[in-house]
């Protein structure tokens, strides 16, 4: 089953005036500018856009969104699971034996097409549902100055011209020029795949040969505030901004077929020929050495052919992979596609050093030597839960003056401070 989407057309928009002109070059238009200067380049000002200005904007750039390109359609996506290969090998089958006055196995051999079929459709379907509402599960806020005030607004609302404000754990939801910082540093693993903070400042760039996500006067959607704080102006919303350019490659990549969809075509030819060079020499040696009439013998050779259909194969291998799918469920992991349970099975070695973009970036201290000895330390990431245990023994940290001591300056040589799960968050996390 096809996922790919398609971008969908957009209405013809009139020229932007060059102040607000919003492109791809937008950034190497302002990075050069002094932080004063940003604002008049942008049309806006210190204080932020007025609420008229925003109306505009949003009517003319569209909501700060990626566009999902537009989905194969519903009944398109159902017929697929009735004419792939596997499944125009049964249709076949099921002609044949119909012809060769075999009703009761063409019956059953469409009723395991359809129940196959209605199968593997409904169980994508309900993981991509479930995939949807992980989606709308965590909206996205940002922190503005429209009209003099500061304002919390939903991320989608934001519009080439805002003045984001940025501080310690923001998610940045649009690309932007810094007009204002303090050591200020982000993290931009979701475009670069490192999750060491990145150094921001306001100054001009004079760099133009860095890569733009390099610019260290530039701030981007997906990315997120570790430390410091500071003001940027938006030049780039939605499927403008770097990180929508990237989306819109990923939506154009060309799906391949997993190593058992392979297989499985490449034994389907394999019995077809073979089906199709017995049926063949059978049909010949009736007609030829035993004077069968040609329409029997015909009809004998097409019940060959339909012996060699494996007719079990396909809802063996759809209920193998649905008994994957459930178990890897049962792990908190959700698969949309069923064959990609066996892609999965076949990777035999993973080569990646982007801790923080496949791990959960959560860097928590397991044990600790002390002059008395190991203590080891449980609990699950940033949660506040778990035990100091020695001997696997729990003790107080009050009790070893050793553990006490360490913890005390590990408390005071850090600015870090634990936020607990909000609207905005599900896991507890470190700022």
């Amino acid at each position: 089953m096809s996922h790919l989407l398609q971008p969908p057309a957009r209405e013809a928009q009139p020229p932007a005036p060059p102040a607000v002109e919003i492109e791809s070059e937008a950034a190497a238009r302002v990075e050069g500018l002094q932080p004063e200067q940003v604002y008049g380049a942008l049309d806006s000002a210190p204080e932020g856009l007025t609420s008229a200005q925003v109306q505009e904007r949003l009517a003319r750039y569209g909501r700060n969104v990626l566009q999902e390109a537009r989905g194969t359609p519903l009944i398109l996506r159902f017929l697929s699971n009735f004419t792939h290969t596997m499944a125009l090998l049964l249709w076949a089958a099921a002609g044949l034996a119909l012809l060769a006055r075999q009703p009761q196995l063409s019956i059953a051999i469409l009723a395991v097409i359809i129940i196959n079929g209605v199968f593997s459709f409904w169980q994508e379907y309900r993981a991509e549902r479930a995939v949807e509402a992980l989606k709308k599960l965590l909206p996205t806020y940002a922190r503005v100055l429209r009209d003099s005030q500061e304002q919390r607004i939903p991320a989608e609302e934001l519009v080439p011209g805002d003045v984001l404000i940025l501080a310690e754990g923001d998610s940045i939801s649009a690309d932007a020029r810094i007009v204002q910082e303090f050591e200020l540093r982000t993290n931009n693993s979701t475009l670069t795949g490192e999750s060491v903070p990145v150094r921001r400042t306001s100054e001009p760039s004079t760099q133009p040969d860095l890569a733009l996500t390099e610019r260290p006067n530039l701030v981007f959607a997906g990315t997120s505030v570790a430390t410091g704080s500071g003001r940027a102006v938006v030049f780039a919303t939605g499927m403008e901004t770097a990180f929508g350019h990237i989306a819109q490659l990923t939506q154009t990549v060309q799906a391949g077929l997993s190593p058992m969809q392979q297989e499985v075509n490449r034994v389907i030819r394999v019995v077809t020929f073979a089906a199709v060079i017995v049926g063949i020499f059978f049909f010949a040696l009736a007609v030829l050495l035993t004077g069968t009439p040609p329409f029997d013998a015909l009809i004998f050779a097409v019940g060959i052919i339909v012996a060699f259909v494996p007719e079990g194969l396909l809802p063996v291998v759809t209920l193998a992979l649905a008994v994957g799918v459930q178990r890897l469920a049962r792990r908190n992991a959700l698969v949309k596609k069923l064959s990609g349970v066996e892609t999965l099975g076949s990777t035999t070695v993973i080569c990646t050093d982007k801790t923080g973009t496949l791990t959960q970036n959560e860097m928590t201290a397991r044990e600790v030597w002390l002059p008395s000895g190991p203590i080891r330390i449980t609990g699950s990431g940033y949660e506040p839960q778990g035990q100091f245990l020695r001997n696997d023994q729990p003790i107080a940290p009050h009790t070893d003056p050793g553990l006490e001591l360490l913890l005390t300056a590990a408390a005071l040589c850090t600015n870090a401070r634990l936020v607990p799960p909000d609207s905005t968050q599900a896991r507890w996390s470190v700022l």
